[in-house]
This record gives structure tokens, sequence and C-alpha cells, in this order.
């Protein structure tokens, strides 16, 4: 008798199509999202040829925003390959798993835009949200934690903290509050902070913050920057040389600046809001600090009082933010997109 034909009953992996596309300078939170989930499934970068023609199971959507506004097409016909892909994901049943990074779309959206980006809002079965405080959207919501960046940046040299630093890094927008952190900071009284500096890292948005910027670091010794995107080295060498790192950010819901620098073991001085205080308890005592109304040099100084004087643990505690365990709630999330079928929150 001739051999028996051994079947692989093995179920093929899901297929994942991200939304981004794979770049040198990519946010470190999105390459280690695409890492946790190719454990699971085979996952693709996005281009247009993918989106439209390309095989693929699940459609997860970052940023939804930046579809309709890369600066290699035209916005007219952006907005017709987004009308395309939206008929394709609805002939076609394959569901949409959204991450909620922000509320709102960055620097604002058109009324058109609105429209487009709500065509994708209807089609999606799954939302991501990266905290706990978020509210809930149908049809069905799951919580999966912003991870750390603990094992990114652990072959990195992270200096001492310069005594009197004050840090901002990131990218540089209008709402995230750099003009009021450098008024705050100018206002500061040098004879009872007279070792404090401040320095700004990372891309600026538009030229109107850039000459604001360089305008105070003329005007002030004390104020110095570094535009650009800067690589792993150089970010883990400016975060570690900040006594305090602070994100005046006019509105915030997910930072990933604020995990980075917590990640890092640098305190961190935000606004308050549900998110944060959520983030405060979690982490610990003493590492995420926040200030209520607007930020001012009074603002400043105490929290470097606090950074001195009140106790902390050696490190913030992020244990609830693994990327291993994220890896595994995106692939549940995905199976349960695919099925109709609830997930854990």
């Amino acid at each position: 008798m001739g051999a028996s034909l051994a079947i692989d009953t093995t179920p093929a992996p899901i297929r994942v199509l991200q939304s981004l596309r794979q770049q040198a300078d990519d946010n470190p939170y999105v390459k280690q999202v695409v890492a946790a989930v190719a454990r699971h499934a085979d996952v693709s970068w996005f281009s247009w040829r993918a989106a439209l023609f390309g095989r693929y199971d699940v459609f997860h959507v970052h940023w939804p925003e930046f579809l309709l506004r890369s600066p290699e097409r035209r916005r007219p016909l952006q907005y017709a390959l987004f009308l395309a892909l939206i008929a394709r994901i609805a002939v076609s049943g394959r569901p949409v798993v959204r991450t909620l990074h922000n509320l709102e779309p960055h620097e604002g959206a058109s009324r058109f835009e609105r429209f487009l980006l709500e065509l994708l809002d209807r089609r999606t079965r799954m939302w991501i949200r990266l905290n706990a405080v978020t509210a809930d959207r149908a049809p069905q919501t799951v919580t999966i934690l912003h991870g750390h960046y603990r094992d990114w940046f652990a072959e990195l040299e992270v200096p001492d903290p310069v005594p009197g630093r004050l840090l901002y890094f990131g990218l540089i927008r209008p709402y995230k509050g750099v003009e009021a952190l450098i008024d705050s900071f100018v206002a500061l009284d040098p004879g009872l902070a007279p070792e404090a500096e401040l320095r700004i890292v990372g891309n600026v948005s538009a030229e109107t913050l850039r000459r604001h910027i360089v305008e105070a670091c003329n005007v002030d010794p004390r104020i110095g920057a570094l535009f650009g995107y800067v690589d792993d080295a150089i970010l883990a060498k400016e975060i570690g040389q900040a006594e305090l790192v602070v994100l005046p950010f006019r509105r915030m819901l997910n930072s990933g600046s604020l995990l980075l620098a917590l990640s890092l073991n640098r305190p961190v001085l935000v606004p308050r809001n549900e998110a944060n205080e959520a983030l405060a308890e979690e982490v610990g005592p003493g590492w995420v600090l926040m200030y209520d109304g607007d930020l001012d040099g009074d603002v400043l100084l105490g929290a470097l009082w606090q950074v001195r004087n009140a106790p902390r643990a050696p490190m913030p505690d992020l244990s609830r933010r693994d990327w291993v365990d994220a890896g595994e709630r995106h692939y549940r999330s995905y199976l349960a997109a695919l099925g109709g079928e609830p997930v854990e929150r």
C-alpha cells in the first residue's frame, strides 16, 4: 500500500493589514505593535495597492486622518482612494479594527474629511482604547494599555539627570503647549532656581512655532532646542539628562512621550485629567506629577521641588504594559472582530 498522505489541519494565520507605512522614523509604539501582533498573525504594512487589491482579513487603523494627508498625492486623489477603500471593505465584509490614539484628528479636519472618517467609523467592528477611562464605542470596545518602551531602549545608554534640566520632547504641534511652556519657564525666577534650564527636542509642525522657539533660545540662554527627528540613542540621552520631563498638552488622552519618559525612569509633569490620574495611580507615587489650570513658573518650581523631595520607588510600575500580553490581546481582538464574538474588555 502506498504511504498515507498527511493533511495539515492547522488553520492558516489571519492576515492583518496595518494602516501605516513602514518608515525608518516610525514611532517605536507602531513598530512594537507590529512585532507583538506578528507573533500570532501575518502582518503587512500599508500601501494603497495592498489596501485595494491585496489579500487581508482585518484592517487595523491607527490615526485614520493620515490616510487622507499623504504629501505624495493631491488631496482629491487621496479622497478618491479612501472612498474606494471604504467600498471594498463594505463589499467584502472585512472588519476594521481601530486604535483610539486620539478622539480628534491631528490639526483638525475639514467638513469633508470628517464625513470620510465617519464612513470608516461606521465600518469599525472593534475599537481598541489605550486606557480604561476612554468611553466605549459601539459595537465593541476592548482595553489594551499602551505598552512600555523599556525593552526597546534596553541596550542604549541613559545618562544621569542634569540638576534643573527640564525637557519637552516629541512632535511639536500647536495643541501640545510648547509656547506656554516657554513662557512659563521665562517667568521662572532665576534666583529661586539658578540651575534651571529648558531643553526642547522634536520635529516642528509649523514655521510660526519654530520661530517662537528660536527667538526664545536667542533671548534666554537657559533655553536650548534640537529640531527634527532624532534617533533612539540621542533620544535616550536627552531624556536621561532631564531631571523632569514636561508635557503641557492642551489635549491629552494617550501620550507615547509620557510612557517613554516613564520607561526611562524620569518623572513627568502633565496637566491633570482622568487618564493621567489613572496612570499616576498605576505607576506609583512621585512619577506622574499633575497641575491644575494653566502652566506657569510656580508650577514648574513646585514640580522640581516634588522631584527632589517627594518619595518614589526606584522605577515606576509598568508591569501591566508588557508587549507579550498586548500582542495576545490584539490577536484575540482581531478574532472577535472576524467572528462577531465578544472579547474580554
